[in-house]
């Protein structure tokens, strides 16, 4: 099948590779332009990018598709390379419908979420954040709204306690891959089924660097998912005697944070409690959370018995506090 990609990070790489892998004839590669990236400001291309020059497939990259000049020029490429469809798969830009109408069979979205649940650009973190056991792959039929459009295959897949951000997205870019070729051998063999999105839908909004700021007023359950959930990207952070300390995994140890059988009152969020080689335990709003990799600034990430050796940490010390 003659296919129009669309997509910029190593998840829409992933779903590439599938489609070339299964033999597809991929025409038109349209990506993010390249961006200046780490100290020295070199432009980087993205995943989508690479994996193109590689297999010598033309490669567009707009600014923003919805210019009337940009949307042009995909029609007159249309017109001379006729696509039978577009495979859409982390963007990151809103397409036209002048844009979805040019393929013959239209374009199709791999989005990670079962749709409607957790429409948007973030639904992997989306997931995890609000606890969820299980998450899963919609390859959907897009029209010009936000991830509204006819879902064509569904997908499951279970989120184990452990997953990061990382994690779930290598796995979700996996079965999307999969997903998407199932799908196009279905529409294809005209047996793809077609319905539409059905039940209450929520809604995950692009995630700021800001969002990565640890709150210990917030419950242990919750921050332990922020520090899954933004893993890598922005990561998690609070701050020890006015300087980043980014924390990398941790665990909830208790999360009844009461004082039943105690006349004491709870320690203020974000006190240390207990020091050890297994972690430092540091009160909540809700129960207290084990941080077991931490990140001090200017150095690695580091198991907290290596953290300790370097910067002694004592009980009563408060974590969040950005003064001296």
């Amino acid at each position: 099948m003659r296919i129009i990609f669309m997509g910029t990070p190593e998840l829409s790489r992933t779903v590439l590779e599938a489609l070339l892998n299964a033999g597809h004839e991929v025409i038109l590669a349209v990506t993010q332009p390249d961006r200046e990236k780490g100290r020295g400001k070199a432009l980087a291309v993205s995943p989508v990018k690479e994996l193109a020059l590689v297999h010598q497939i033309p490669l567009f990259q707009p600014e923003r598709l919805r210019r009337e000049e940009n949307v042009a020029w995909l029609r007159e490429f249309c017109e001379k390379e006729p696509a039978d469809a577009g495979v859409v798969a982390a963007f990151g830009q809103i397409l036209p419908q002048a844009v979805l109408d040019l393929p013959r069979w239209g374009c199709l979205n791999v989005h990670t979420s079962l749709l409607p649940k957790y429409r948007g650009a973030a639904p992997i973190e989306a997931a995890i954040l609000a606890g969820e056991t299980e998450t899963g792959v919609t390859v959907m039929q897009m029209d010009a709204g936000l991830d509204t459009g006819d879902i064509r295959l569904q997908e499951t897949l279970a989120i184990e306690p452990d997953d990061t951000g990382g994690t779930l997205t290598d796995k979700l870019a996996a079965l999307g891959g999969e997903l998407i070729v199932r799908a196009l051998a279905q529409l294809e063999a005209g047996t793809l089924p077609r319905r539409p999105q059905e039940g209450e839908s929520t809604y995950a909004g692009l995630i700021r660097k800001e969002a990565g700021l640890l709150d210990f007023s917030r419950p242990a359950a919750e921050l332990e998912r922020r520090i899954r959930a933004f893993d890598p990207w922005p990561g998690t952070v609070t701050f020890r005697n006015g300087r980043r300390l980014k924390i990398g995994r941790a665990a909830v140890v208790t999360e009844d944070g009461s004082a039943e059988g105690s006349a004491e009152p709870l320690p203020a969020p974000g006190t240390v409690t207990a020091v050890s080689k297994n972690g430092i335990d540091v009160q909540t709003g809700d129960g207290v959370l084990r941080l077991f990799a931490l990140q001090p600034e200017g150095k690695k990430m580091m198991p907290a018995d290596a953290y300790l050796r370097g910067y002694a940490t004592a009980p009563g010390e408060i974590l969040g506090e950005t003064h001296e």
